[in-house]
């Protein structure tokens, strides 16, 4: 039983200390988030997330939920990465202090990548428990068998999980997660819930490392700034750039002061950036990024967390899979006979989801076949001839069989069908697409409001904004806010 076990305890034991860590980042981060909301309210302008889910931010059940981010990638990765390093240690490198120093490099390299921009306590907590527990516990549960050949039939195990990367990472392109999300996980109801507690609950963790540019509202001070024409100019060119002015004392992103013949950034007590009246108000973005870009201190972390989602969250799960299905079969079966059949069973299951995958996903469409592909049997090629006369900019009103389509069972069907129809610009289709702000679907509510604002149609923003204001799903208001800003309504304190 030790042997199904000693690759999986240390990685469980790397993730729930991950998740600790996790669901407390997330708790602080929500915690500024509401502080930051309410500031905005107060000064009168439109807040999203709205007041609805403002009281989520103080619950710690979407602060564990969303945490569960974080432990899947960065806590995933930590733990694989700090097992193997362990592993290499003892069976391979028979340990040798030169490796130790090595691996010690290494780890001591990662938290000085992670703070090089400034001190980031939780973010590092993840690279100071998790390898050390992962890499101890590792030793711990090791069988005790130092033979020659141990090392290499370790690595016998391995083959199944990288004969299985090779073959999902022959899928990988451009539309890779866009693909996984509509072929493999909305063609069924387990995966459809899997969908939508991500969309549920990924914002949460989002709000802990985005970079200021990327965030939807910031919150800005005027500090020192007398004359009027000048305060105007500035709030004027802020709010363009979503840089919501506050009267307030308490912590904001953005601090303005005016001295030295100039203006000085300030973030978090810090300056960032100098400037003038005029080089600000030129070229605010260029400004606002550079600003942004130097206070950005998750560069490193973001980095590492999108490659950890990547690599380490498939091997968990493969992992996991196979030491519940060896501690199953060492009920009535030998333990090499249980870890032969179970790295054999989590392989079928990989392939045999790779096959579905390959079979779901529809080849290209030809511009000449659109037609015969919208009226295609399979939901899967009318996607894809969605998907084409989106990218193509091609109106969708000059197929006649386009309207059967909005009342499709098929999420991802609705859901292409609402981008094409933001390419569209016959009045006809304008009321299509606002009959998908009502789709029961959150995705297709959200494209549905991408599609508005791409549509350029400025009738819309009341409605928008009224849907803003009653959503229910912070992702859905994320989006609309998006088509307004995209319309060109911007934030002021009558709203």
């Amino acid at each position: 039983m030790k042997k199904c076990f000693h690759a999986i305890i240390p990685i469980i034991l790397g993730l729930v200390a991950a998740q600790v860590i996790a669901t407390l980042q997330v708790h602080l981060s929500n915690a500024h988030l509401y502080g930051s909301l309410v500031l905005i309210k107060e000064a009168g302008y439109l807040i999203v997330p709205n007041q609805h889910i403002m009281p989520c931010l103080h619950a710690w059940g979407p602060a564990f939920l969303g945490g569960l981010f974080f432990t899947l990638t960065i806590g995933a990765g930590l733990s694989i990465v700090s097992f193997s390093a362990a592993w290499s240690w003892d069976r391979l490198f028979r340990k040798r202090k030169s490796f130790a120093i090595f691996l010690l490099i290494l780890w001591m390299g990662c938290l000085v990548s992670l703070n090089l921009r400034g001190l980031i306590l939780l973010a590092g907590m993840y690279f100071l428990v998790i390898p050390p527990l992962v890499f101890w516990s590792t030793l711990r549960w090791l069988p005790q068998e130092r033979r020659k050949q141990s090392g290499y039939k370790g690595v016998l195990h391995v083959i199944p999980l990288l004969v299985l990367a090779l073959l999902w990472g022959s899928q990988a392109d451009k539309r890779l997660f866009l693909d996984l999300r509509d072929y493999l996980l909305l063609s069924n109801p387990p995966g459809a819930r899997i969908n939508d507690f991500y969309y549920d609950y990924t914002l949460y963790p989002a709000e802990v490392f985005k970079p200021l540019h990327q965030r939807l509202l910031k919150t800005a001070i005027l500090e020192d700034v007398q004359k009027k024409p000048i305060v105007a100019a500035l709030k004027r060119t802020l709010l363009d750039n979503d840089y919501l002015v506050v009267e307030t004392t308490s912590a904001v992103d953005l601090r303005i002061h005016q001295g030295g013949g100039g203006f000085l950034l300030e973030h978090q007590g810090r300056t960032v950036l100098r400037t003038t009246l005029q080089e600000f108000v030129s070229k605010p973005g260029a400004m606002l990024r550079e600003f942004s870009y130097k206070c950005d201190r998750y560069a490193f972390f973001r980095l590492l967390t999108f490659y950890s989602l990547l690599v380490a969250f498939p091997i968990t799960l493969y992992l996991v899979l196979h030491a519940f299905i060896c501690m199953l079969l060492r009920a009535f079966s030998s333990r090499r006979a249980s870890l032969v059949i179970a790295s054999l069973l989590c392989f079928l299951i990989g392939v045999s989801l790779w096959l579905f995958f390959q079979h779901q996903r529809p080849g290209p469409v030809e511009p000449k076949n659109l037609a015969q592909a919208l009226d295609s049997r399979r939901w899967q090629e009318r996607v894809a001839a969605l998907r084409l006369i989106e990218e193509k900019h091609i109106e969708i009103a000059e197929f006649q069989g386009h309207g059967k389509l909005l009342s499709s069972p098929h999420v991802p069907e609705r859901y292409w069908l609402a981008r094409a129809l933001g390419m569209s610009r016959r009045p006809e289709t304008y009321n299509d697409l606002l009959n998908f702000l009502e789709d029961p679907h959150l995705n297709v509510v959200s494209i549905a409001f991408y599609a508005l604002g791409r549509r350029g149609d400025r009738r819309a923003v009341p409605e928008i904004i009224k849907r803003i204001e009653t959503s229910q799903h912070w992702y859905n208001q994320w989006h609309a806010y998006k088509a307004l800003r995209t319309l060109g309504w911007k934030q002021s304190q009558s709203d």
